[in-house]
């Protein structure tokens, strides 16, 4: 019995582990904690639709760097002035 809870937390470890690449490699900035009970809530009923909306609604936007060609440098700025 003791085997199977073991080899049923290292599943679990497992699967998150896999979530959380693929939260990553995806950018949703979802920590592993976060995701831990997102996947719980799913496991207990809730629409994984309805839940990733939500998150979705909850989370901040993403911030994009600058765009290189719109950006004006201080130095490029300074040599026009002088």
């Amino acid at each position: 019995m003791e085997a199977a809870a073991e080899a049923a937390a290292r599943s679990a470890k497992e699967t998150l582990e896999l979530a959380f690449q693929m939260s990553n490699i995806l950018e949703t900035s979802l920590d592993r904690h976060t995701l831990s009970l997102l996947i719980a809530l799913c496991d207990r009923g809730l629409n994984p639709e309805a839940l990733a909306a939500l998150v979705g609604e909850l989370s901040p936007p993403p911030t994009t760097p600058p765009d290189p060609s719109t950006t004006v440098t201080l130095s490029h700025s300074l040599s026009r002035h002088r």
